[in-house]
């Protein structure tokens, strides 16, 4: 069952996501930037996505480089979801996925660590 919620109050679960992640990993993120959008047009199941250079693989070729994106899909998430609790628990599993990508964290080690 999908779960009715405005896009104010998802854009609120997913800043309270990002407060949740240490500061000494929030200091560390480096030109990137995190947007709400309803769905991944090419994969509409898609939760979320980043989409950039990690910065295990940032050299001293990179500068001046436009922002890498995270993207959290709203409609996607609240397909899933059976309840408001439920979306809260997602949209922090989906943020902290999403981040550790940033850090060059692949999806096999995410789903070992249980953020998969």
């Amino acid at each position: 069952m999908t779960v009715e919620m405005t896009r104010a109050r998802f854009d609120e679960l997913v800043e309270e996501a990002l407060d949740l992640v240490p500061p000494e990993f929030t200091h560390a993120m480096n030109n990137v930037v995190v947007l709400v959008e309803d769905r991944n047009d090419v994969e509409p199941s898609l939760l979320g996505l980043y989409q950039g250079i990690a910065l295990t693989e940032r050299n001293t070729d990179y500068g001046g480089n436009l922002p890498d994106h995270i993207f959290i899909y709203r409609e996607a998430i609240l397909d899933i979801c059976d309840s408001e609790e439920d979306v809260v628990e997602e949209v922090t599993i989906t943020v902290v996925h999403e981040i550790a990508h940033h850090f060059g964290v692949d999806d096999a080690r995410l789903h070992e660590l249980g953020w998969g």
